[in-house]
């Protein structure tokens, strides 16, 4: 059995722990295999052990790698997103994750209201309020939404949002929380086009209390394909 293999099925039973001490199903948890810096020979070995949703942090290398790949699986956009690259990635991806400010909002509506499309995305929260994080600032996430959801070609599917770095994970556990309780503060405005299913937030150092805190989405690099060799 590969590494990757192994490493692929201790995440899914560390998962599935996770859910049962939550009291969740592990079917409602899906795990993405983040691909940043991995060559293909080692993603296509992660898709072989059943991963079926790769996330990619920059369009061009998407385009690369589902060029060769195939869209057999679902590819997600998870990096922060240029609007000048709004045209490519709403044919790429089949979520964008990183859904941070109206102006990107406008061009990925626009653009896809050109290509016929009905684009889903996650708006992405700073809950931590760190100046060097992607995202909007939690309390001005709500007013976004709502905005978001006057656009006829978006489809709201819920939150992301990456915590700081901890050595240990239980100190990530309030950041999830956050996101969660914001979820459902925006599941009271009942908003046209906004579902906020998904909330996709833990990564390898803190997924376990990610699940527990209800993530739907869990986003794993580090732990299925080791180091990132830059």
């Amino acid at each position: 059995m590969s590494t990757i293999r192994e490493n692929i099925e201790k995440i899914r039973e560390n998962i599935a722990e996770a859910a049962v001490r939550a009291g969740r199903n592990v079917s409602d948890i899906r795990l993405m295999g983040v691909t940043k810096t991995v060559d293909d020979a080692r993603i296509m070995e992660a898709i072989e052990a059943g991963i079926d949703i790769i996330g990619e942090n920059y369009v061009q290398e998407g385009k690369r790698k589902i060029e060769k790949m195939g869209k057999t699986l679902e590819w997600h956009m998870i990096g922060h997103l240029q609007s000048n690259k709004s045209k490519y990635a709403i044919k790429l991806f089949d979520l964008i994750h990183s859904v941070d400010r109206m102006s990107l909002a406008r061009e990925l509506d626009k653009r896809s209201g050109n290509a016929g499309l009905k684009t889903k995305i996650l708006v992405e929260v700073n809950v931590s309020g760190e100046e060097t994080k992607s995202g909007v600032r939690k309390e001005n996430a709500l007013s976004l939404i709502k905005e978001i959801a006057g656009l006829r070609n978006l489809a709201v599917q819920g939150l992301m949002t990456m915590p700081p770095w901890f050595d240990n994970q239980e100190d990530a556990r309030p950041f999830f929380v956050a996101l969660r309780e914001l979820r459902d503060r925006i599941i009271e405005e009942d908003l046209p086009d906004v579902v906020m299913k998904e909330l996709s937030m833990g990564m390898s150092g803190d997924y376990r209390v990610a699940v527990e805190e209800g993530a739907t989405i869990v986003r794993i690099g580090t732990a299925i394909f080791g180091e990132r060799v830059y």
